[in-house]
Order: C-alpha cells, then structure tokens, then sequence
C-alpha cells in the first residue's frame, strides 16, 4: 500500500539531460515514466512540474546581460516543451496525462485550472505542471510548492541526482552522511539548501513535507511513495 495518495514530483531539467550536454534524453525519459507508471499502477495520484534547464542552458549563452524577466520568461517556455515531450512519453507507455500551463498557449497546452487539475488527478490522469508559476522572479522549485499545496498534495518529491540531504557535498566530502530525516527549522540553520528560499519557507508555512531522493537510482520513487527509507524526508 503506498504511503501517500497524492504526490507532487518536482523534475528538474537537468535531469532530463541523461548523459547529453542539453536537450532531452529519449532514453532517459523513458525509464523516468515508467518509474512514474509503477507508482500509479499502485493507485498514486500523481503531479509533475518540470524545469526548463536543459533547453534554456542549452542557449544560456544568449541570456547573458538579458533583462530578469524576459530570461525567466523564456525559461517558462522551455518547461512547456519539457512537459510536452514527457506527456507524450506518457502517453506512449500507456499512460493517459494532462499538461496545464500558467502561461496561457491554448493551441498548445490547456491553461492552469485548479478545479480541472483536481478532476485529472482523481481520474487517474497524470498532471503535468508547465510554465511555472506563469511569474517571472520566481523558480520551478517555488512552483512545485505552490502547485503542491493548492492539489493538496500530501508531500512534494524533489527528484533529484543525489539520493537525498548530505551533512556536506557528498562530491568533495568523502564522511558527508545522508540525513534520513531533518526539520524544516535544522534544514535552516545548517544551511542545507533544500530547495530555493521562497519554496522552502512556502513548503514550511503549509506543513508539506519534502523529501529529496535520486531520480537516477532504479526504483527508488517507489520506495520513497511505499514510506521505505530513501532520500532524505524534510518535516516540520
């Protein structure tokens, strides 16, 4: 029995990437949705919101003395075209999901409609989350946050390419240890950056739990929707 109804899973861009420099792995891509399908073949209702990393670094080199908000804008675009390309990877392996922008491009995508999210959700549908927070200033981290306390989503999956919160970089600290759990306050006082400030402290004010966990390791979203030990689970 999984531990959790409803979920919230935050994709970074990057991690679409795989082993390529930008753009998007065909192959990775493929082995997250049917990490994604175990999950709610088990009767887990599940969101996504997805970053743009991959596309928009691709051409970082443009942003560079860009205005804030246009760069940010244009860092929306990407996660449309990212939740476009897993929706039809979706769809493919047999799963049926919704892709629901803050931007409105209605030939494209349908726009961001709370009551219709919840009615994919307690379909059994897939909702991907694009665009952001359709506001420019603020990170795809923030817009998991918001998306996963307005779904009423029982804890938001950051997805990440390390399995979890280390007392240091795992990378240039050969003693760092994972945290199994750590509170929202600790995480603060460490200065463990979770997610961004604003996601962060949102997450905190609603109670919603974080847990960090490798999108990489096979099966771990899984054990992380079954209550099993992996990752780090962030709590108030």
């Amino acid at each position: 029995m999984p531990a959790y109804k409803r979920i919230l899973i935050k994709l970074s861009g990057e991690a679409l990437m795989g082993d390529d420099q930008f753009g998007i792995n065909r192959a990775t891509m493929v082995r997250m949705v049917r990490e994604v399908h175990e999950v709610t073949q088990m009767g887990c209702e599940v969101a996504v919101v997805i970053g743009g990393g991959n596309i928009f670094r691709g051409v970082a080199g443009g942003s560079v003395g860009m205005d804030r908000a246009t760069a940010d804008y244009m860092g929306m675009l990407a996660t449309v075209m990212n939740s476009l390309a897993l929706a039809d990877t979706m769809r493919q392996e047999g799963m049926t999901a919704r892709v629901m922008s803050a931007i409105a491009i209605e030939q494209v995508v349908e726009p961001y409609v709370r009551p219709k999210a919840l009615q994919y959700l307690e379909e059994g549908k897939v909702v991907v989350f694009a665009a952001g927070t359709g506001n420019p200033f603020f990170t795809t981290d923030t817009a998991a946050a918001l998306r996963g306390a307005e779904i009423g989503a029982e804890i938001v999956l950051k997805a990440t390419k390390v399995d979890g919160v280390y007392t240091a970089d795992p990378k240039k600290d050969p003693t760092a240890t994972r945290y199994t759990n750590i509170s929202f306050d600790e995480a603060i006082t460490k200065n463990l950056q979770v997610m961004d400030a604003t996601a962060f402290a949102l997450c905190r004010d609603q109670k919603l739990p974080i847990k960090v966990f490798s999108i990489f390791k096979s099966g771990a979203l899984k054990r992380v929707v079954l209550g099993e030990d992996e990752g780090t689970l962030v709590h108030v």
